[in-house]
């Protein structure tokens, strides 16, 4: 199923009248930026399709492997490339484009790791590729885990005289990775055995569910060997990778960022989509670039960028600052900086309200929320059985307090991110509590676990049954009753491993039908789309798809839809519809509520980079938000929740 979410937009780059250079002026290689990941992954597929189309008609294609001109196609693996490889499949089955004429070469492959190994490369691409097309099985060419160490130079010599490929896929690690080419990789590197840095592993790590079990050491194609491709295409979605597509694209060639090193290849092509792409200069600040449509909310995201740069509240900005920083054209269209900077305030200040559901009998012809129907119906939307009170716990807390009517959905059992040991935990304690003794039975189904296979279902039950009561317990901290909290346990993450499903219409009826059972005046959900799990995304798909189907209902009409963060990023103020500030008692409240989530405290499974827990997490960022807020000239507040609404 195609992704549809992508953020509101209001205002920007006039693209239509900037010159293609001026547009690109910040960028050191050629950047396509595409709405969402499935446009991006369409591009992609149509110039696969025109380049091979193109060269069967130049080279023609035969039966015979004798008379056989190859189309060489390098291809990398992983998360990124799994919706271009859908596509292709698609395109495959439809009779657009065939195979029989491509030689295929993988980019790397994890050491020592056998091919049947689910998380091996060998396998996933043959899985998620290889195995659904035309392709030649001896053409074929995948990087072997399994081959003896003193063996891998001759091996590689086979990749490295490979003579030119003709187009190389690519994706790109968070620290700027391009196969597992590490940062520091020689520019002239061939292709060859490497040690996994300790980041590398851990990002890998999820794969193969804990560190003692993912490899340490992988074969990849060196540097200089993609580098001889005749065209290289890096792809990259979602924000996790703004920050290294930012440093690729603008900033300078350095083996720190390996894959910088393409900006000195001549047919070099980046592909992304909005997210991925949400840091480079013709995003952050637009202005730069060439002109804008200059609507309220778009010059908010302006001043609230030249606070920053010039280390000053709203208010105090000059007729100078707004010069020297190239928003001369923001003064043309919107008036003196006197004029600018109080209606900026105004807009930024009247974000902040202490009622999320609507103050009753008040004028709410500037809040963000309007006061009437009051008490409203409210329907909150947490992925996993925890994002709820960590994202937006203060003002679930305080919908909750002022009395509207609340539900909370959680989208997903989350059973898989519940350690072994946490199970036996409570199996022993409802021993301890004379409900009976299954110690023995389940410390058995722990053991013979087999690596390769999804965990058994009586472990994932339980998994899931530790979850839905940490659930419970959260929200009944603040009053919420168990008749108002929803399991809905969508099929998508119910595969028994970390790799989930697609989206499917069984996922989009059951949010459907909590939808049109409930009818809300308010929908709370996760707009986040920096999981390194993916179920975030998968998740506001759910619910967005899930809206289309009911959107000729009545209750739809009046209803409003507000997106929070989840525990990795948090919204830029210039995008912000609504604040919610939090006293320290209430943070206290937020805090005790995440506590309940005793199973993803301390040991969580699959934490990423950040090694904070959840809580420390939500605090530091609430209050940091809280700090930019008091820095740009507001009030000053312990933490502050913001949101964005959709609509």
């Amino acid at each position: 199923m195609e992704g549809k979410y992508t953020l509101p937009k209001d205002g920007g780059l006039i693209e239509k009248d900037v010159p293609r250079d001026l547009l690109h002026r910040y960028e050191k290689m050629p950047t396509r930026v595409f709405q969402t990941e499935q446009a991006g992954v369409t591009y992609l597929a149509d110039m696969i399709v025109q380049m091979l189309c193109k060269h069967n008609a130049e080279h023609g294609q035969d039966d015979f492997y004798e008379d056989f001109n190859p189309f060489v196609l390098g291809l990398t693996t992983g998360r990124t490339p799994v919706g271009l490889y859908r596509e292709l499949v698609k395109r495959y089955e439809r009779g657009e484009v065939s195979f029989r004429n491509v030689v295929v070469y993988s980019l790397d492959e994890f050491y020592p790791i056998e091919q049947s190994n689910p998380q091996s490369r060998n396998y996933r691409i043959h899985h998620e590729f290889l195995n659904h097309i035309d392709i030649r099985p001896e053409n074929i060419h995948i990087l072997d885990g399994t081959v003896a160490a003193d063996e891998i130079s001759h091996y590689s010599e086979v990749y490295d005289k490979v003579g030119r490929i003709n187009l190389m896929i690519i994706g790109v690690g968070e620290q700027g990775q391009i196969g597992f080419n590490e940062p520091g990789s020689y520019e002239k590197s061939r292709t060859r055995l490497v040690q996994l840095s300790h980041n590398s592993r851990k990002v890998q790590s999820e794969f193969f569910h804990n560190m003692n079990e993912t490899p340490k050491m992988a074969i990849t194609m060196g540097i200089d060997t993609i580098m001889r491709a005749d065209k290289v295409v890096l792809m990259a979605w979602g924000e996790g990778k703004a920050s290294v597509i930012r440093d690729i694209v603008e900033g300078d060639v350095t083996s720190l960022v390996p894959a910088s090193f393409l900006q000195r290849h001549s047919n070099m092509e980046v592909v992304v989509d909005e997210n991925a792409a949400s840091l480079l200069t013709r995003e952050v600040a637009p202005w730069l670039v060439g002109p804008c449509e200059w609507t309220p909310r778009f010059m908010r995201k302006a001043v609230v960028w030249l606070c920053g740069k010039v280390n000053k509240p709203i208010l105090k900005l000059t007729h100078n600052d707004y010069i020297e920083n190239s928003l001369g054209e923001l003064l043309e269209a919107a008036g003196s900086f006197n004029q600018i900077n109080i209606r900026v305030f105004n807009d930024l200040q009247h974000t902040i309200t202490g009622w999320p559901g609507g103050k009753p009998n008040a004028d709410d012809s500037t809040r963000p929320v309007p006061s009437t129907p009051f008490p409203k119906r409210v329907l909150i939307f947490s992925p996993h059985p925890d994002d709820d009170v960590i994202s937006m716990g203060g003002t679930f807390i305080r919908l909750v307090e002022h009395g509207h009517d609340v539900h909370v959905a959680y989208e997903t059992s989350g059973n898989v991110a519940v350690h072994d040991d946490v199970v036996l935990q409570h199996i022993d304690t409802a021993k301890e509590l004379g409900f009976g003794d299954r110690f023995a039975e389940i410390e058995e189904v722990i053991r013979t676990k087999r690596e390769k296979e999804t965990e058994p279902r009586v472990l994932l039950d339980l998994k899931g049954a530790i979850r839905r009561a940490e659930a419970k317990a959260a929200v009944r901290s603040f009053g919420l009753p168990a008749s108002h909290v929803h399991f809905l346990n969508l099929p998508f993450y119910e595969t028994g491993g970390v790799k989930k499903g697609q989206l499917t219409e069984a996922d989009i009826e059951i949010v459907v039908k909590l939808l049109r059972e409930i009818q809300p005046d308010q929908i709370y959900a996760a707009g986040d789309l920096s999981d390194p799990h993916g179920t975030h995304r998968v998740c506001i798909e759910a619910v967005l798809a899930a809206l289309e189907v009911v959107k000729e209902d009545e209750w739809l009409q009046r209803c409003h839809m507000w997106l929070y963060r989840g525990a990795w990023m948090e919204w830029d103020l210039g995008m912000v519809d609504m604040a919610v500030p939090l006293s320290p008692d209430e943070l206290i409240k937020k805090r005790h509520a995440i506590y309940r989530h005793v199973s993803q405290k301390d040991i969580v499974p699959f934490p990423g980079s950040d090694t904070r827990e959840f809580w420390q997490r939500a605090e530091e960022r609430t209050q940091h938000t809280a700090m930019l807020y008091d820095k740009l000239g507001m009030a000053e507040y312990q933490a502050i929740e913001v949101f964005v609404k959709m609509f």
